[in-house]
């Protein structure tokens, strides 16, 4: 008997063939997206219930002030000792010298997950002078690799990577523009089919859903009520060029103190040794500076920002040139910890001290551009150093004038020491 003949499905033309798999990466990259912020929040919410025990509750307990010079020591050293007993004997040792990591990086092993997000949890909550970026990028990128090779085998582990990164990137910001950004400059050179928004699309798609998570469960902000810059004058481009230089000259010089300091502390071998020295350091540093210089910096500069004027020259030069100095030691002694926020409580310190010696710079003009200097010496990530600056006094007119300082600016850091160490402990250029 005869049977009909059923045609083959036809295949899918070479213009939709993209749009297919684009749509095929949507599910995993909102999943991984939200994921992403989740493990952001939920460390960041720890950290913040572990710092009001820790610098409201026990010091209260204790009838001691809570940031007390000695309480800052104790305090500090306390949390070098922790961190240090974590690295020790919690499987994975927190993964590897976070001195010779940045953003992103090859995907760890999934046990050693849980050591890095608490040493970083200890340190957020302790005073460390660190944000949390790193160690939540290298979690999230060890999790979706592992859980992504288990569920889609053949995809590259290139593509997981992008996706945990653009997704922590997104929920870190509050906004898929930095994750964009960043991928944009890593896949430049890279060879893939496809134009760039086409390889963009699934990281799109994961830090829009990191960002919005972040967005409807915490609300972040990073406006810091500075006035805004609405008609720029040739008085503000120049003083914008000239203190994103100045910014950038002050922030390479820790990358040069950067092996020297890391030297110091590998010397002592054992991180029994580095962490508790490094903690008291660090205490000795936050006694000297106060309250403002602990911690991821953050909360600090929004204090800053809203006290304009009422900050000597000596104090913001002070709180400055300490919270660099409190950058170096957690990075070099082995702290779990990023570089951005910290950063930018530099950056913002010493745009206003150029602000309290010139008054008749903009403050908004003063901050973003020392932001931006300061981290693109200590990041070289340009773009995300443009982004930071831009949206501490958002405005298209300050956009355009930070665009132009960034030039000279990066010019002054390009082919310098990074704040980075190759597996030898040499400088990166």
């Amino acid at each position: 008997m005869a049977t009909d003949h059923v045609p083959p499905a036809p295949s899918p033309s070479p213009s939709e063939a993209p749009r297919l798999v684009q749509l095929r990466q949507i599910p995993p990259a909102l999943a991984i997206g939200v994921g992403a912020s989740l493990v952001l929040l939920g460390i960041s919410a720890l950290a913040e219930e572990f710092q009001g025990v820790l610098w409201n509750d026990l010091p209260d307990a204790l009838g001691i002030g809570g940031y007390s010079s000695l309480w800052i020591i104790v305090m500090l050293t306390a949390t070098g000792i922790a961190v240090g007993l974590v690295v020790w004997k919690v499987p994975g040792h927190a993964g590897p010298d976070p001195a010779s990591g940045g953003l992103g990086g090859a995907p760890l092993a999934p046990g050693v997950v849980p050591g890095l997000l608490i040493a970083a949890t200890f340190a957020l909550a302790g005073g460390v002078s660190l944000g949390p970026e790193n160690p939540i990028i290298t979690a999230n990128i060890a999790l979706t690799y592992w859980l992504g090779r288990k569920a889609a085998p053949a995809v590259p582990a290139a593509a997981w990577v992008a996706l945990a990164s653009a997704a922590t990137i997104g929920a870190l910001f509050g906004t898929p523009v930095a994750a964009a950004l960043v991928i944009s400059e890593a896949l430049a050179g890279q060879p893939g089919r496809g134009s760039l928004w086409d390889r963009l699309f699934a990281p799109l798609v994961a830090a829009g859903a990191g960002a919005m998570t972040t967005e409807l469960l915490a609300e972040p902000t990073f406006d810091m009520g500075l006035p805004p810059l609405t008609d720029p004058g040739w008085g503000d481009l120049l003083a914008s060029l000239t203190i994103a230089s100045a910014a950038a000259v002050f922030g390479l010089a820790s990358c040069y103190l950067f092996p020297y300091l890391h030297a110091v502390f590998g010397r002592l071998r054992h991180p029994m040794l580095m962490l508790p020295l490094g903690g008291l350091v660090l205490g000795l540093l936050g006694a000297l500076g106060g309250q403002l210089t602990l911690f991821k910096g953050l909360d600090q500069v929004k204090e800053l920002t809203t006290s304009i004027g009422s900050w000597s020259s000596g104090e913001l030069a002070k709180l400055a040139v300490i919270k660099l100095f409190a950058l170096l030691v957690a990075a070099s002694c082995g702290f779990r910890g990023g570089r951005i926020f910290p950063a930018v409580f530099i950056g913002t310190a010493f745009g206003l001290l150029a602000q309290a010696l010139v008054p008749e710079v903009h403050p908004a003009v003063a901050v973003s551009s020392a932001v931006l200097g300061v981290l693109l010496a200590t990041t070289r990530l340009g773009w995300i150093s443009l982004f930071t600056g831009a949206i501490l006094a958002p405005s298209p007119a300050m956009l355009a004038v930070l665009c132009l300082a960034s030039l000279p600016a990066w010019l002054i850091v390009s082919g310098r020491p990074q704040l980075e160490l190759d597996e030898h402990g040499a400088s990166l250029h």
